[in-house]
């Protein structure tokens, strides 16, 4: 039996040395480096990949907060509770923040664990918005000359194969036409590398024209990534010292707020990773459902909100028209009214509802997935007309909006 076992251990040994060599040539062959920080912090530390409090595994850089502003508490702030049912749901997603406003003023405010008003987390996708909105600030300054220009303006890199016709509208439009392979779960996609690398420049710039810019809605982080290095160029300033003078000193942020970057003294991974509280990322809702303005100041332009929210004419992989996208913003074309909203992969929204004066703002580490067609009723036109609307949307998304309404009569 002993000799059994110290057989079954030595070939253990052998079989885990055999993959941990194996491992080890694939990076060093592939180039893959960015595997070490990726797997050092996640399997080794318990986890699948990301979460929203990986602030200290990366470096990163500050927003300073201005002044600061208190937010309105309704009358009725807080008097209203969610359905035990609702919170069993909240509590299945891991939800760590739910804030509601009606109009300016928060209704609602509630928080999960150690999570509280003054915990920063990451925003993972609600950052491309606000790298929206910082572009959006470019052009009207003048700084860009309008969303339409090439990308090769400002990237030189763009000025060869065929790249030279993608434009930033291309980029905000998630239509560029390029070759980035988008997945949360995939250790070799381009995500991975974006996440846990240390040369984003390099990574978006490598990029190949694969398909017709403007035709086809394709999500890609790396378009938002190359809007992050546009900003720089154009405004000669680093994106976190342009968004904090443009953006989080004038909305009355109460809290610093932090941006990863790709190395010490890096870029800013505009296409993700900004870090802030729940009612600061309220503050980003409140800017997006007053159109712009903050206590009569107009932020970002008028024009920019206007065409930020209009789906842009594409198709999509699912063979029906886009109507889910806008320029970096998700956009729900309901009966009821339009819902504009910012989200991030593990369940972090942003949640505007302009006809009702809604402001929704949801914080944790889970999401459900994406709203598809049933392979099987692609030919039933009723079928498909009455859910064209919410495909690509996370189904969570309608209980959020549920919730709130709820909370608000």
């Amino acid at each position: 039996m002993k000799k059994l076992f110290r057989k079954i251990l030595k070939y253990g040994l052998y079989t885990l040395l055999a993959l941990f060599i194996s491992l080890n040539l694939f990076v060093i062959l592939s180039g893959r480096f960015y595997l070490y920080k990726g797997i050092a912090n996640t399997y080794l530390v318990g986890e699948s990949g990301p979460t929203i409090y990986d602030l200290d595994v990366f470096a990163y850089s500050t927003l300073e907060k201005g002044q600061g502003e208190d937010l309105i508490l309704a009358q009725n702030y807080n008097k209203q509770k969610l359905s035990a049912a609702d919170r069993a749901f909240m509590e299945s997603m891991e939800t760590k923040a739910f804030l509601v406003f009606k109009g300016d003023s928060l209704i609602h405010e509630e928080y999960w664990d150690t999570h509280d008003k003054s915990t920063v987390s990451n925003s993972f996708s609600v950052a491309k918005t606000v790298v929206a909105l910082l572009i959006s600030i470019a052009v009207e300054e003048g700084k860009i000359t309008s969303i339409d220009e090439p990308v090769a303006t400002y990237i030189p890199e763009f000025k060869n194969g065929g790249r030279e016709i993608i434009t930033i509208r291309h980029l905000l439009s998630m239509s560029s036409g390029l070759d980035w392979e988008e997945s949360g779960k995939n250790p070799l996609s381009d995500n991975a590398e974006s996440y846990y690398g240390s040369d984003l420049y390099g990574l978006v710039t490598r990029q190949k024209l694969i398909t017709q810019p403007g035709e086809t809605f394709n999500y890609q982080s790396g378009n938002s990534q190359l809007l992050g290095f546009i900003l720089e160029k154009a405004t000669g300033k680093s994106v976190t010292k342009y968004a904090e003078e443009k953006l989080w000193k004038k909305i009355g942020a109460s809290h610093d707020a932090y941006w990863s970057l790709d190395k010490e003294g890096g870029a800013e991974k505009a296409f993700c990773c900004m870090y802030a509280t729940a009612r600061d990322y309220a503050r980003i809702g409140q800017l997006i459902l007053n159109k712009g303005k903050h206590k009569g100041e107009q932020i970002f332009p008028m024009w920019f909100y206007h065409e930020m929210i209009s789906p842009s004419a594409l198709n999509t992989a699912d063979g029906i028209k886009n109507s889910r996208y806008g320029l970096h913003i998700w956009t729900y074309m309901a009966k009821s009214g339009q819902v504009n909203y910012c989200r991030g992969i593990k369940g972090q929204y942003i949640i505007t509802v302009p006809g009702e004066d809604l402001l929704i703002v949801r914080l944790g580490s889970e999401r459900e997935a994406n709203i598809t067609l049933d392979p099987a009723r692609k030919g039933d036109k009723n079928y498909i007309e009455s859910v064209r609307n919410k495909v690509g949307h996370a189904s969570c998304l309608f209980h959020y909006l549920r919730m709130a309404r709820t909370l608000t009569k």
